[in-house]
């Protein structure tokens, strides 16, 4: 079993970060010269690391996939960024979203990780003010906010409906400046492919270069990993298709706990599925449902366009079951209650499988013109997929895969279950419980990168006695032995099926036993059918070409092998948690058609460690424990 020591510090809530910041230890600024640190991912976590690390000193190696930075899947988080600087002066405050996040994820974040985020909250915006980014104003010049799901006031700041793109730019021109005075080393089309872990701690990675198929390995003194999400274990999901679970999972396959994997969010605001043709789905901002009103008609198979459905033959059933927050209740209670409309025969689209998302209020009210400057992008691009026209007609979304909450175990100081390998961003598991409210994924991955790694970096560093150690290490020839051996296995199978039939399969089989809505038979079903898929996988795939040059169907073999084995302990985790909470709706634990969680036995982080190949992962649990707020149910009626 892990000894999971959450490190969390003591002391009252609204103190801890400041006193474990002065507790820390530090490397004087000469010594920092002699550090060398890996970052792997390029994303707002990934670059805002690199960067900072970089700025203080130390030697930093940057990995990523992608040509460029510019291309990590931050891009996509299009709505905003939260920060309790109650510009507004509507009653927000650094203790409302500390609980309007342990709220929204129904009780199962850490407090203290959650309050030292809201805390970072208001340095983030004044960082990248500073940086450039052009946050939207007021006409006096103040910033702007906007609302978002899950929130009573409005804190979201944005850059119309390209924030995450305009927040990845200020990082990337901080990134790329310490590139140019060459304290950033950036390795660009690098894969990596397992971790290297020597006496105990994690020392470096080994990398395949996607273009030349050369294996290589990196040493280090940590390493971080800002590698994202794994919601593309589902297929069709909103994320970039190069998105995947390969560092996270070969990390966690070397010893790094893997906590509570079935977390994942569904979002509401997708563009509907329009075929089998399609690789993945489309994502609306969240901040869309700030003045597009959603319904569905209430008569059942209703076929008539929008406009030709009166007003007195709608059913607004988001404003209607939760009047409180109407249009804005958080993601996984809106897609639930989309789902249950379709369900109910009352969905429009092709298949059913959509509901409205109609302007037509706002429109009237502020005029195109301020519609248009809010959201113009998004409306343009929803007319570029669709050919219909969202500022004459209504938007049709339904939910899908987003975001996954789970993640690689750490503590309090961003350190997974290996001493040494940190976990930021969307990797690490720490900040959202079972639901992430919108706005905050920005804001988490910016406060890991600028503001918590380069103290806990800083202090492992000087608190480790770490030997000399470089990529001629046998560690490091055991890893490479180790990639090339697989690369190889994977090229000997000579089957017949691709890889993307494999993944496709996956995805159905995941998106059916363990996405909205999930039960006990449909998860065990689903614990028989993917270890059958991931045997044939094994026996009957086809991967053409050689490994020695660019292969795109080896990368995603890779990745597809490891999908495979994440989603069977996904299942699993679904399986042992008998609770709804969050994005975790189990059928059979609901009360009024609400989640029910059971805090008596589910208040805990479950991380799992890998066993070894073939063995049943082990369950370790971290209590959850709350001394600053009162577990409640979650209500926004």
């Amino acid at each position: 079993m892990l000894d999971l020591n959450p490190k969390i510090p003591s002391g009252p809530l609204e103190q801890k970060w400041d006193q474990h910041r002065f507790s820390m230890k530090l490397v004087n600024p000469a010594n920092k010269r002699r550090h060398s640190v890996i970052v792997v991912g390029a994303g707002l976590a990934g670059a805002s690391a690199a960067a900072t690390m970089s700025e203080l000193g130390y030697h930093v190696s940057c990995f990523v996939f992608h040509d460029t930075p510019r291309r990590a899947h931050s891009i996509a988080a299009q709505g905003g960024i939260n920060a309790a600087k109650n510009y507004q002066n509507d009653g927000d405050s650094i203790r409302r979203l500390f609980y309007d996040t342990i709220k929204g994820g129904d009780f199962r974040a850490r407090e203290a990780n959650v309050y030292r985020l809201a805390q970072l909250s208001v340095n983030i915006i004044d960082q990248c003010v500073a940086q450039g980014v052009p946050f939207a104003r007021e006409y006096g010049g103040l910033l702007a906010n906007r609302s978002f799901g899950g929130a009573q006031v409005s804190r979201t700041f944005y850059a119309r409906g390209q924030t995450g793109q305009q927040l990845l730019l200020g990082a990337y021109s901080a990134l790329e400046r310490q590139v140019a005075l060459k304290g950033v080393q950036m390795h660009t089309f690098e894969e990596m492919l397992d971790v290297v872990v020597v006496d105990g701690h994690a020392r470096g990675i080994v990398t395949r270069n996607l273009l030349t198929g050369q294996i290589t390995s990196h040493a280090a003194d940590a390493v971080v990993l800002a590698t994202g999400g794994y919601g593309n274990v589902f297929y069709l999901s909103t994320n970039a298709m190069l998105s995947n679970t390969t560092a996270t999972w070969r990390a966690y396959k070397k010893g790094a706990a893997f906590a509570n994997p079935c977390y994942t969010q569904i979002h509401p605001t997708c563009i509907p599925v329009s075929g089998d043709h399609q690789s993945k789905l489309t994502l609306m901002s969240e901040s869309l449902r700030n003045d597009g009103r959603v319904w569905v008609p209430i008569k059942r198979s209703d076929n008539r366009a929008a406009s030709a459905i009166p007003e007195s033959e709608r059913d607004y059933f988001l404003e209607r079951k939760y009047p409180s927050f109407g249009n804005l209740a958080p993601r996984d209670i809106a897609s639930r209650a989309a789902k249950e409309a379709c369900d109910d025969g009352r969905g429009v689209g092709p298949g059913g499988l959509g509901v409205y998302l109609d302007f037509a209020d706002a429109i009237k009210r502020l005029g195109k013109s301020t519609i248009a400057e809010r959201y113009g992008n998004l409306f343009d691009m929803y007319q570029r997929i669709t050919d219909e026209n969202p500022y004459d007609q209504p938007m049709r979304i339904y939910p899908a895969v987003h975001y996954t909450m789970g993640g690689l175990w750490v503590d309090y100081n961003l350190m997974s279950s290996i001493p040494g390998l940190h976990v930021a961003g969307e990797a690490n598991f720490s900040d959202h419980g079972a639901n992430r409210l919108g706005a905050s994924a920005l804001m988490q991955g910016l406060a890991d990168g600028y503001f918590v790694l380069p103290y806990t970096i800083g202090d492992y560093i000087a608190g480790t006695k770490l030997a000399k150690v470089d990529n001629t290490h046998a560690e490091f020839r055991a890893a490479e032995e180790s990639v090339r051996a697989q690369t190889k296995r994977f090229l000997d199978i000579k089957g017949k099926r691709s890889v993307d039939s494999f993944h496709k399969e996956l995805g159905r089989i995941m998106w059916e036993h363990c996405g909205m809505a999930r039960t006990k038979e449909g998860l065990t079903e689903a614990l028989k059918l993917i270890p059958a898929l991931k045997e044939e996988f094994w026996s009957n795939l086809n991967v053409p070409g050689s490994g020695d040059t660019l292969n795109q169907a080896l990368e995603n073999a890779g990745r597809v092998a490891d999908f495979i084995e994440l989603g069977e302990l996904m299942c699993r985790d679904a399986l042992e948690r008998e609770e709804s909470c969050g994005g975790h709706f189990r059928v059979e634990y609901q009360e009024a058609g609400e989640a029910k969680r059971n805090d008596d036995d589910f208040a805990y982080v479950a991380a799992w460690e890998f066993a070894g190949e073939g063995k049943t992962p082990i369950l370790n649990k971290e209590p959850l424990v709350y001394e600053n707020v009162h577990l409640s149910t979650r209500s926004y009626k």
